[in-house]
């Protein structure tokens, strides 16, 4: 299930629903269009809470106990139908193998249907019915969203299961995803200081999954699922393939390897053995997407080049050839100095697993990028505290790491 709730699709940039992958699949984008060593990075604290406040493992929860959160609504399908215009074509903002996100009108106080035009943007998915996984997907939502709190994760407002519906109500993210502004046709170039905005911002919600009561694993990170306010902040959407992470002793989760091919880290396609740190590599590989300005997996481009990760990852621990890799769309106003950190941050995320930071030490490397301040083309950067990436106290170039060839 993808998000895209703010931008009206186009027929060159529909989002494709998350498929199942298997070790010996092709990979192929997400859309159509085309353990670290100790102390290796600076701990950031994430703030967030639960909506029960525990520190405690829970055990599974049913799906009567899921659907009675007293903070969610409980939407009929004629309330959602008024709410969009009976799902008009006007309405609609997005689509992709989940089915439709449509703009919606409620009343803030009562979170009744109200006249379009009035009362509070919303976005209303409606999925398409896949049968016990669909309803699966919808109902983990619910469950994440509604007890999880974070200003980097998307509210959701309520839901509606009726009959054979299933729909969710979220808040309305206005400019989009992350995917809209790097790859859709037209789009205006994004300014480095909005990607470096972005990518923290989501770095910032994956640590807070990590770190709470369940240790959630998101398992779908991608431009896709990453929207955007009004003032591109990013909030992570679309958490139908989320997991509790391992408990006790366990040191990873045995799942059925679900996600979207081109993300998923290698350990966890060829054994399914699942943990934080595949959250990490989707989230490197995401960085190398916002460096370069295209998809992990290009068809239109030949030899390895196809493979934005096979491709890039000798030019990412080199200055001198880093530029090589940069989205040209940037013409080069972006501070070198910090393009650099990002993209060791990046060679280390998609590095083997037990070499790559967790996702605290992820969002504190960001945090800590030089601040960068624009003079007509002239680019200059203020100093940050010391980074052991900058110091090359620790280096993915100088870790015992090994090529990460995913079998096509």
């Amino acid at each position: 299930m993808g998000n895209c709730f703010g931008a009206r699709p186009h027929s060159s940039s529909k989002v494709d629903n998350t498929h199942p992958v298997s070790a010996s699949a092709s990979e192929k984008p997400a859309t159509k269009v085309a353990g670290t060593s100790g102390g290796c990075f600076a701990q950031s604290g994430v703030a967030g809470h639960q909506s029960n406040d525990k520190r405690k493992r829970e055990a599974p929860r049913s799906e009567g106990d899921i659907l009675s959160f007293p903070h969610l609504k409980a939407f009929t399908f004629n309330e959602l139908k008024n709410a969009t215009g009976n799902f008009h074509l006007d309405s609609l903002i997005g689509e992709g193998g989940f089915g439709c996100v449509y703009k919606g009108w409620i009343d803030e106080q009562r979170l009744v249907a109200a006249r379009p035009g009035s009362g509070t943007l919303v976005a209303v998915k409606k999925l398409k019915l896949k049968g016990f996984q669909g309803h699966k997907e919808w109902l983990s939502e619910v469950n994440y969203l509604g007890k999880l709190d974070h200003p980097n994760l998307v509210k959701l407002i309520g839901y509606c299961l009726d009959g054979d519906n299933r729909l969710l109500v979220y808040e309305y993210m206005p400019k989009g995803s992350l995917e809209d502004h790097l790859f859709r046709r037209g789009a205006l170039a994004l300014p480095w200081a909005t990607r470096i905005k972005v990518v923290t911002g989501a770095a910032r919600g994956l640590a807070f999954l990590h770190e709470s009561e369940q240790r959630v694993i998101y398992r779908d990170f991608k431009p896709s699922n990453i929207l955007l306010d009004s003032e591109f902040n990013a909030k992570l959407s679309d958490f139908g393939l989320a997991k509790a992470g391992p408990t006790g002793d366990r040191t990873h989760v045995s799942t059925q390897v679900l996600g979207t091919q081109g993300y998923a880290a290698p350990e966890y396609l060829g054994t399914g053995h699942l943990t934080s740190k595949c959250d990490v590599y989707s989230f490197g590989v995401v960085l190398l997407e916002v460096l370069a300005g295209r998809y992990v997996i290009d068809k239109t481009k030949s030899g390895m080049e196809e493979n934005l990760v096979d491709w890039a990852r000798p030019y990412l621990g080199d200055r001198r050839k880093l530029f090589r890799i940069m989205d040209t769309k940037l013409q080069g106003q972006y501070p070198q100095r910090a393009a650099y950190i990002v993209a060791m941050l990046a060679l280390q995320c998609i590095s083997v697993a037990k070499n790559r930071p967790n996702m605290s030490e992820v969002l504190a490397t960001l945090e800590q990028l030089p601040l960068v301040r624009h003079s007509n083309s002239t680019t200059t950067t203020q100093s940050m505290p010391n980074s052991p990436l900058i110091h090359n106290q620790y280096s993915p170039l100088t870790s015992p790491t090994r090529h990460l060839q995913v079998e096509t």
